[in-house]
């Protein structure tokens, strides 16, 4: 398992936060190009997964469709990832889908209901896109990503994503690392100029989309 630490930036210019990594001693350099990452989460209607993450349940689950590129009709190779928490502590199964249509999406659910073994049926609750960079050291030992442009669409009582979408100024960023190099990230954190936060954005999705 990982460690997943988000910084949530609200007083920072995005080439300001690219800057300050890229000139981090820790030499983070670009390991990937950037791209728009997509996800729609699921949950049970009575919202057992968002609930669990505000009351800080310490083991929970999350459900989610990810794929990449701009196009939100047409989902491309996507995967169902389910995220798994055990305190700060994070791990995922990954499970490819077929490409399929957005108007197809209750066919999806049903799939995914199946691979998510849960006892209660999930729904689509929340769409979300945004633009991602990737950063690592050069011994490969810790990454960070920077999000931005990070847009938010309820699916509760509104499938049709060309209604209203909500846009988040926010950036996010987060610092991964295997769980046995814990004691060396203070050689990293120690220059970051940004406060440590809890930060999930299907937590932050539900609660801004449905004010």
């Amino acid at each position: 398992m990982r460690y997943e630490r988000k910084y949530k930036i609200e007083l920072l210019s995005l080439p300001l936060v690219h800057q300050s990594i890229r000139l981090h001693p820790a030499s983070f350099r670009k390991i990937f190009p950037d791209r728009q990452v997509n996800n729609i989460y699921f949950d049970t209607s009575d919202f057992n997964t968002y609930k669990d993450n505000v009351m800080g349940i310490a083991e929970r689950r999350k459900f989610r469709v990810r794929w990449y590129g701009k196009d939100l009709e047409t989902i491309l190779n996507p995967n169902f990832e389910i995220k798994i928490k055990n305190n700060q502590l994070g791990d995922k199964t990954v499970e490819r889908l077929a490409s399929f249509d957005l108007g197809n999406l209750n066919a999806i659910t049903k799939q995914i209901q199946t691979l998510a073994h849960t006892y209660k049926p999930l729904i689509p609750t929340l769409l979300n896109s945004y633009h991602r960079s990737y950063y690592g050291t050069p011994d490969k030992k810790f990454r960070i990503t920077i999000d931005s442009q990070i847009r938010y669409h309820s699916f509760i009582n509104n499938t049709n994503i060309n209604g209203r979408k909500i846009e988040d100024e926010e950036i996010v960023l987060e610092l991964k690392y295997h769980e046995a190099l814990d004691s060396q990230t203070d050689r990293i954190t120690q220059y970051f100029p940004y406060r440590l936060s809890k930060s999930s954005k299907y937590v932050t999705g539900m609660e801004i989309t449905l004010q």
